[in-house]
């Protein structure tokens, strides 16, 4: 997903419901993930939607020894250029009081 549909996206949203809050949230895993939420009464209660985007994988070095009980560590090398984007969309569940994320089958 590309950032001017998702700000088309959230345009519609701002449009036809209720917003209830919305803001950025930036964690240093994988590399430094930036996610930006919306959270709004939609047609199926309280709904949110997340753009999140992160650096590209390039590597994968695994450091391991073939002694008995040796530790195998996993290094991660992340682009600093290149980034892929997704959207998520959770629904809010009463009866486990927390987000469920939705399926994207059935967007359509």
């Amino acid at each position: 997903m590309t950032k001017e549909k998702w700000q088309n996206i959230l345009g519609q949203v701002k449009d036809s419901f209720t917003i209830l809050e919305e803001g950025t949230e930036e964690l240093e895993d994988e590399g430094g993930v930036e996610i930006e939420f919306v959270v709004f009464n939609g047609p199926l209660g309280k709904m949110r939607l997340e753009f999140v985007t992160k650096p590209v994988l390039l590597d994968k070095k695994t450091t391991y020894s073939n002694r008995v009980g040796a530790e195998t560590k996993i290094d991660y090398v992340y682009s600093d250029s290149e980034t892929s984007s997704k959207m998520q969309a959770y629904k809010w569940s009463e009866n486990d009081n927390e987000w469920v994320e939705m399926e994207s089958a059935n967007f359509g």
